[in-house]
């Protein structure tokens, strides 16, 4: 798969194109994927839809102020060119790989929301009135399979999240306004044609996201290669964060008694299910930051609460302390940077792997993503030691972790011995130390 501009330093060669796949092949796949899923979806779909029919317990989640929504009866036509878009997509794809990872994500919906409809099923309230026409006609095909019990997550908005974001990276200009637009026309539809209630939405933008998470457009998918740490201190940390997820969750589902907005905790405890699977074996990759410190859409939403937490503790521990400290030769050692911050240097070597790029830093920025409080990989290391030392050559250097300092910190030691400015590490350690910033370079030193 092509990594894209954005994936790669300022200074690097452009990368040669790969070769196109043959379209024949391409179309089979996405065919054999078809001849799958829709099977399956008419299949699960009405299983949990009768399934719910069964129960004389089926609740609802409405809001009083969504009594004042209008019924557009024409909004069904957008609502239903989703289906449409949901076979294009798979048939439009550049190659073999992009249409398995869009049926990974159309797969992951599925199963996630019927999951949620067989769990705890809720039926819309809204009673439609009568139409007639092709709005008439196409009400009368949805009703004879779409009953009114799978509302949360909405299934609709899930695939509305993983299609726009198919069609987004490909439509430009007019073409792409105009997605924009008919793609707002689609969500708003659950609601114009009573198909669903509000709380849907939001849960089914969720379950979207999750999807394009666990298969991203680039990139290494977040699960490939886990193996189960052995680490016990990086279980440990797992298991707070999973801790941490299921209280969240604990805490939607308690509240949700009392009033629907407490499902917003929902969203931390997705944020924190995630940070717990990296540090349970799967590593920095569940971030799917580039090396110009940028990350996946999916990323910077579903982990918006967990960086958030992040940020704030950034400030509790260097409020007092200095942004950056010199250590030798234009190379400097400090917390994660504002855009101002990053601005001040010619390059920073980036080693927090939970931290996304402050918007509007327009410096060079190289990003080794590595793991808080877990010692970083030799091989990471390695690479972080050699973009100091080629950064070093052309500007000035801010090497930043979250914190900066500790463990991670020990990767500017290990350059200082490298470049000989140090003979062991403990000069090193004593340069940084003489410089305002102790570092413990063993492996049980928190980052």
């Amino acid at each position: 798969m092509d990594l894209p501009a954005s994936a790669l330093p300022r200074d690097a060669p452009a990368l040669p194109a790969l070769p196109r796949e043959p379209y024949a092949g391409m179309v089979l796949r996405a065919a054999l994927w078809l001849a799958f899923l829709a099977p399956f979806f008419y299949a699960t779909y009405g299983f949990a839809n009768w399934l719910a029919s069964q129960r004389d317990d089926v609740g609802s989640i409405v809001f009083g102020w969504e009594r004042g929504i209008p019924f557009l009866a024409w909004t069904i036509v957008p609502y239903w060119s989703i289906n449409l878009f949901y076979g294009v997509s798979l048939l439009l794809n550049n190659s073999k790989s992009g249409v398995d990872r869009l049926a990974g994500r159309y797969l992951t919906a599925q199963i996630v929301a019927v999951a949620c409809f067989i769990l705890f099923p809720l039926t819309a309230t809204f009673v439609r009135p009568a139409t007639s026409g092709l709005p008439g006609f196409m009400f009368a095909v949805l009703g004879g399979f779409d009953k009114p019990f799978n509302q949360a997550p909405s299934l609709h908005i899930a695939l509305l999240v993983i299609i726009w974001d198919h069609w987004r990276h490909r439509l430009t200009g007019i073409a792409g306004v105009a997605w924009h637009v008919w793609c707002f026309l689609i969500g708003a539809s659950v609601l114009t044609t009573w198909q669903h209630h509000f709380i849907d939405i939001p849960t089914g933008a969720l379950l979207g996201l999750f999807a394009l998470w666990l298969f991203p457009r680039d990139g290494e998918l977040p699960f490939a290669g886990f193996r189960p740490t052995a680490d016990p201190k990086a279980r440990r940390l797992a298991l707070f964060y999973a801790l941490g997820a299921t209280l969240a969750l604990a805490g939607a589902a308690a509240g949700a008694l009392v009033s629907a907005l407490w499902l917003i905790l929902l969203w931390p405890a997705l944020a924190l299910a995630i940070v717990a699977f990296t540090y349970a074996g799967a590593g920095a990759r569940v971030f799917q930051k580039t090396t110009d410190g940028r990350v996946s859409l999916a990323s910077h939403l579903l982990l918006w609460p967990y960086r958030v937490g992040a940020k704030v503790n950034v400030w509790a521990w260097t409020r007092k302390l200095p942004a950056k400290i010199i250590i030798a030769d234009g190379v400097c050692l400090g917390r994660f940077p504002t855009a101002a911050e990053a601005d001040a240097f010619g390059t920073v070597i980036d080693l927090a792997g939970e931290l996304e790029r402050p918007r509007g830093a327009s410096i060079r920025w190289v990003s080794v993503a590595m793991v808080d409080l877990l010692p970083p990989s030799p091989e990471a290391r390695a690479q972080a030691v050699a973009a100091i030392e080629t950064a070093r050559g052309q500007d000035t250097v801010l090497v930043c972790c979250e914190l900066g300092f500790q463990l991670r910190a020990a990767v500017v030691a290990d350059w200082l011995v490298a470049s000989g400015r140090a003979d062991t590490p403990d000069q090193a350690r004593g340069k940084l130390a003489a410089a305002g910033r102790p570092v413990h370079l063993g492996v049980d030193a928190p980052a």
